[in-house]
């Protein structure tokens, strides 16, 4: 694998954590979101992720060989799951229903956060290994020097 595709395969990870980051930043703040736009309480945000072969442009592929096992990671697309909302008896909110009970996200914050954290140290990871490729080709780019 060459120094551009690693490239590529970390930004391309990068790119989907920064998605994945965005929905869970959306779960916990509508966390308590009882009313949407499309009717009923806010519900929860997932990426999928799926993995599609790294492009190679014209020039690389003339240049060298194609790298047929280089994987990016993509999101696919965000989805809202299917748990059910939670009832809370809270008779004097505005979206109460009439015996009393609230329908609330099923959403859980400390669930959540575990997810951010996740997502974090996934994307750290990603940098370190875009950093580790720079430096490879610094150095790669020294032993041409001398």
């Amino acid at each position: 694998m060459d120094l551009l595709t690693s490239l590529k395969i970390s930004a391309s990870g990068l790119a989907a954590n920064k998605k994945r980051m965005a929905a869970i930043s959306s779960n916990i703040a509508n966390a308590e979101t009882t009313r949407t736009a499309e009717g009923g309480p806010y519900r929860r945000k997932e990426v999928v992720f799926g993995s599609e072969p790294a492009r190679e442009t014209f020039s690389e592929i003339l240049e060298g060989e194609i790298d047929v096992n280089a994987q990016t990671v993509q999101a696919t697309e965000v989805i809202s799951t299917n748990r059910p909302p939670i009832l809370k008896y809270e008779p004097n909110h505005p979206d109460a229903n009439e015996q009393g009970y609230v329908a609330k996200p099923n959403i859980n914050v400390m669930e959540e956060m575990a997810n951010m954290i996740s997502a974090s140290r996934s994307y750290e990871a990603n940098i370190n290994a875009m950093n580790t490729t720079k430096n490879m080709a610094m150095k790669a780019l020294e032993i041409g020097r001398n």
